[in-house]
């Protein structure tokens, strides 16, 4: 049993792999990295997911050049030395997010810094707000962060350094990675409206977002809205019922870390029952999570990451795994 879908004009499988986990802290060496890649893409797999902000930060503030599109380009030779068939693999990538680490308790402007360009970025490449607090997504006990810019220039300019990372000339699928309290919702979407009408993009999705972004962002992008990425999984089970909202609008949802959190701490009680049905398979419960995971909407995308080709090649086992009635009646509804 293959689960096949539609998205972004490609015909695929449902469960695609998101690369986090090989870009950001906690990463494998590259040459595992690549090989990882590879294993998915040998399995099936005919998604990946990546991001503008897959790098780390080597300095305090949002980081410097060194590692800025590491994940970007490692899909890219990942890619480039695969003897498959690029052209059935879609790439997907997110604009809006830096990383960050912990800064000390003062930080000077960047405008009044002469190294400081037009652009509002300091000699390192990387984007600053000038007088603006920074607002962090940290993992607790993490030095590392996530900081929202989604101001339109920024978005515009990344999402063609995205580009250029990827090796493309046009980007097959871009979200905008989640809302900016600072940036109003409107000129985010307004961003990737302008990208599509450039044909720097192909489609457009949106991440992070609640049904009222939802709606806001398909009234501006049109069809050109394809898929709305939000977080799903038992310890998480979408409590605004975004992905309903996406069914009745009948746009893919793409569910992020539908295994808990590859950072996070998160409730692991939640998987209990699939530790039950695993244990009854005789395959892990990660697998089971995934194959539920697919049965929830027909134009639902999970992206699991993975750090091995063993945790890929198990992931995309799912989608050979048939839950019976009597074993999803184990499972949430």
């Amino acid at each position: 049993m293959m689960m096949d879908g539609e998205l972004a004009g490609f015909a695929i499988p449902r469960l695609g792999m998101g690369t986090m986990a090989l870009a950001i802290e906690g990463r494998p060496d590259r040459d595992t990295a690549i090989r990882t890649i590879h294993a998915g893409l040998d399995a099936g797999v005919r998604y990946l997911d990546t991001a503008w902000s897959y790098y780390l930060p080597s300095e305090p503030g949002t980081g410097t050049a060194k590692d800025l599109g590491y994940g970007e380009k490692l899909v890219r030779d990942a890619l480039a030395s695969w003897n498959g068939p690029r052209d059935e693999v879609l790439v997907a990538t997110k604009t809006g997010y830096r990383r960050t680490m912990e800064v000390p308790a003062f930080v000077a402007p960047v405008s009044d810094s002469p190294e400081s360009d037009t652009q509002g970025r300091d000699s390192e490449g990387c984007s600053r707000r000038p007088g603006e607090e920074r607002q962090h997504l940290q993992a607790a006990g993490s030095q590392y962060g996530w900081m929202a810019d989604s101001r339109p220039e920024t978005m515009i300019r990344d999402a063609k350094e995205s580009a250029l990372h990827l090796g493309v000339d046009t980007l097959d699928l871009l979200y905008s990675h989640g809302p900016d309290p600072a940036v109003p919702y409107e000129d985010q979407c307004g961003a990737l409206k302008q990208l599509l009408d450039e044909g720097v993009i192909k489609y457009a999705g949106i991440s992070r977002v609640n049904n009222e972004q939802i709606d806001l962002a398909r009234g501006i992008i049109g069809s050109g809205l394809v898929a709305v990425q939000n977080q799903f999984s038992p310890s998480h089970p979408d409590p605004e019922h975004t992905m309903e909202h996406c069914a009745e609008l009948g746009l893919a949802f793409v569910c992020w870390s539908p295994l808990g959190g590859f950072l996070d701490t998160f409730d692991q009680s939640a998987y209990d029952p699939f530790r039950t049905v695993a244990a009854q398979r005789g395959c892990s419960y990660q697998r089971v999570v995934l194959a539920w995971e697919l049965t929830r909407y027909e134009r639902l995308f999970t992206i699991p990451s993975a750090r091995n080709p063993q945790e890929i090649n198990d992931s995309f086992a799912a989608t050979q795994l048939q839950l019976t009635q009597e074993e999803l009646a184990m499972l949430p509804c």
